[in-house]
């Protein structure tokens, strides 16, 4: 089985910057995507990016040029280094990681508020 923890997050002023991170453990074989999700109050879950394990990123139109994913293969860690927020940037962020073995795997969230 597939555990993801992540870490990071809170409150932070609109234009502030912010870095989240989640590292997967448990049954790995090879986590050929990580990344992550969003979701406000009374929308759906949204994907805000993604990293294959080549390191090739996919953002979402409403976040590019302003938050950067990475991950360290070594660790099994995916971050996003978030900057220049927005308070529609408020939301609850889930990691999620593909694994070829033990497929889906969603990290438990955490909150980031963008609010002066």
């Amino acid at each position: 089985q597939l555990q993801l923890v992540e870490s990071g997050g809170g409150l932070v002023q609109p234009g502030g910057s912010l870095n989240v991170s989640c590292a997967a453990s448990g049954r790995i074989r090879s986590l050929y995507v990580m990344g992550w999700y969003r979701q406000a109050p009374g929308e759906e879950r949204e994907l805000v990016a993604d990293i294959g394990t080549v390191g090739v990123p996919n953002y979402a139109r409403s976040v590019k040029d302003r938050f950067t994913i990475t991950r360290d293969n070594a660790k099994n860690t995916v971050f996003l280094q978030m900057n220049n927020l927005k308070p529609e940037d408020t939301a609850v962020y889930y990691c999620a990681a593909d694994d070829i073995i033990s497929g889906r795997a969603w990290g438990q969230g955490t909150q980031v508020t963008v609010s002066s």
